[in-house]
């Protein structure tokens, strides 16, 4: 991502930590059948190869919990004075960039979890901008207050 001249950076979202919690979850529990192996063959080896494969697991699912944070934090929607650019991380290696000049938005959706929404913890939900062409279409999924992005970039927004 490129600044162009003049522009200056108002505000930069990530992701809401709720659902990075389920995710980190799951994966944690995705583990436990890889312990319960180990538990159930434990008897069938050595003391000192029972404690590797513990630590080969463990390690293995660190990484793994690792791995899916930086992607899940490295994605970003950062608003400008003259554009919104969406920084989407497909992996480690791969990213995705999309943008719209402010000047082009027709229309801003945003989509919550309902009553939910009044706590802190499940306000998350989509935003999604639409341009004039109506094939740019930037979709920020598990943004944090969806509606409180819409309200700053109307503020912003150039008449």
């Amino acid at each position: 991502m490129d600044l162009r001249e003049g522009e200056k950076i108002l505000k930069i979202y990530h992701h809401h930590p709720t659902p990075f919690i389920f995710d980190l979850l799951k994966i944690i529990l995705g583990s436990f059948p890889f312990f319960l192996l180990l538990y159930l063959f434990g008897p069938t080896m050595s003391q000192k190869v029972y404690i590797w494969a513990h630590l080969i697991v463990v390690f293995v699912f660190i990484l793994i919990l690792i791995y899916q944070a930086l992607v899940y934090w490295l994605d970003r929607l950062v608003v400008t004075n003259n554009r919104i650019i969406l920084i989407d991380w497909k992996y480690l290696t791969k990213r995705d960039e999309f943008e719209a000049e402010l000047s082009d938005i027709q229309d801003i959706t945003t989509k919550e979890k309902g009553i939910l929404a009044t706590f802190w913890f499940l306000d998350y939900g989509t935003f999604s901008v639409q341009t004039a062409s109506y094939m740019s279409i930037i979709e920020f999924t598990e943004a944090p207050d969806p509606e409180g992005i819409r309200q700053f970039i109307y503020r912003i927004k150039p008449n």
